[in-house]
């Protein structure tokens, strides 16, 4: 089967053509896509937000008008994703296209830990979704061809966008991103976890909040720059408390993840920052050493690409 994988992050765009699992190409735009005319069997689209969706989906009308209804809850991913859709429907009228759903993978996770404590009525749809689940999927279907006999696998998904994922026998069982893709670790541009009662105080005292939160926070909102590369060859007091703060929000949560396994036998980093900044990943590890020796760990290249056609065969 001849696919394209269309990959609209919230700060890159990954468009690759496969024959089965063999990469035929890659290419920078849909424009180039489109423009090289190579017969496409499928179009696989990575979407962030399925709702309650637990599974990819054929696209048609009625699916596209549901998933465009989530915008709100991943206002930063989920319409360059629907953008991107939408031009390949047009593109490849004949193809099906499939929606991949970064929620999809941690369905799994226990009602207790993806419950908030609200009113039923709000509880309804207020609730811990967890984001990234392609790229966790992946990485932890690598470990168990890798390392079968660890059960209790951690993976640290760091890129423009961060999340750990507790996976207990390849099922992930807790996530640090909930509601939306703003939650949990501090990212490049993103706040991550905040008081809500912050975030009341806030909304009364800041004009466009949203967008501070999103876009001026993180890693850029404490140092000045959104680049971890940037940031690790730095040597100023700035950048020094800047990655003193990421690092303890990292491995603090880190620590919920081990407890919820309860225990820990393989630690993953993956995405463009945990599989190329060495130095970071000797931090965690240094900031680690609680854990124990026997914990084996792990670099895995985040192939989303693969994982949704893996995903997508089962509805095509």
């Amino acid at each position: 089967m001849r696919c394209l994988t269309v990959n609209a992050g919230s700060t890159s765009m990954k468009i690759t053509r496969l024959d089965g699992e063999d990469i035929v190409d890659r290419y920078d735009s849909l424009d180039e896509a489109v423009a090289a005319g190579e017969r496409i069997d499928a179009v696989l689209h990575r979407v962030v937000h399925g709702g309650d969706r637990s599974a990819p989906v054929v696209v048609d009308d009625a699916v596209e008008a549901e998933l465009r209804a989530l915008t709100e809850l991943a206002p930063l991913h989920q319409p360059p994703a629907l953008d991107a859709l939408g031009r390949c429907r047009s593109a490849w009228p004949d193809a099906p296209h499939v929606a991949c759903f970064d929620t999809a993978f941690h369905a799994t996770i226990p009602e207790a830990a993806r419950t908030y404590a609200l009113p039923a009525e709000l509880r309804r749809q207020v609730r811990a979704y967890g984001f990234h689940g392609l790229s966790h999927a992946w990485a932890v279907s690598r470990v168990r061809e890798l390392a079968p006999e660890a059960r209790r696998v951690v993976v640290a998904h760091l890129g423009g966008g961060q999340s750990l994922c507790a996976a207990l026998d390849g099922r992930s069982i807790a996530t640090t991103m909930g509601f939306t893709p703003l939650d949990g670790l501090v990212m490049a541009t993103r706040s991550g976890s905040i008081d809500p009662g912050a975030v009341l105080w806030l909304a009364d005292r800041v004009d466009g909040l949203a967008d501070v939160l999103e876009h001026e926070s993180g890693l850029k909102g404490l140092s000045g720059t959104d680049d971890m590369r940037e940031l690790l060859d730095r040597h100023d007091d700035e950048a020094r408390f800047a990655l003193d703060v990421y690092l303890h929000r990292l491995v603090w949560l880190l620590g919920g993840c081990v407890a919820a396994l309860e225990g820990l036998d393989a630690l993953v980093f993956t995405g463009g920052i945990g599989e190329h900044a060495e130095r970071l990943r000797e931090l965690v590890g240094t900031r680690l050493g609680w854990i124990g020796p026997s914990v084996q760990t792990f670099v895995v290249e985040a192939r989303e690409d693969l994982q949704m056609v893996r995903d997508a065969v089962g509805v095509l």
